[in-house]
């Protein structure tokens, strides 16, 4: 299990896949609300001046040497739903994240959000 405080000293390393395919640099850590686990990162891909973040599920998520290895293929990860760089997932887009990755999405009891930035 990765621990948050252990996976944001990650932050701005490399995020490979299971092939060891780059796809992009660790932003940021989402945790779960109901755990306050870590749930998911926000990976910064695309070309100077058209940066965007992606989401990636952390589960089965490994560290390396200057890198965070995630389970799912670099094409799956860009494919993800993005925000920009300064953006912030509106709460109306978290679920279309979750269903991305085949993850179900499970808000709080009062409909809080299932994912907040650590």
């Amino acid at each position: 299990m990765i621990r948050t405080a252990d996976i944001r000293e990650w932050r701005t390393q490399n995020v490979v896949d299971p092939r060891g395919r780059v796809i992009g640099e660790l932003e940021a850590v989402y945790v779960d609300t109901r755990t306050d686990e870590p749930a998911m990162a926000t990976v910064r891909v695309g070309l100077p001046g058209r940066r965007r973040l992606v989401f990636v599920p952390l589960e089965g998520a490994m560290v390396g040497p200057g890198y965070v290895q995630v389970a799912h293929d670099k094409a799956l990860v860009k494919r993800c739903p993005s925000i920009g760089t300064d953006d912030v997932l509106p709460v109306e887009d978290e679920e279309t994240v979750f269903r991305h990755y085949g993850l179900a999405y499970q808000p709080g009891a009062n409909g809080e959000r299932q994912l907040a930035r650590r």
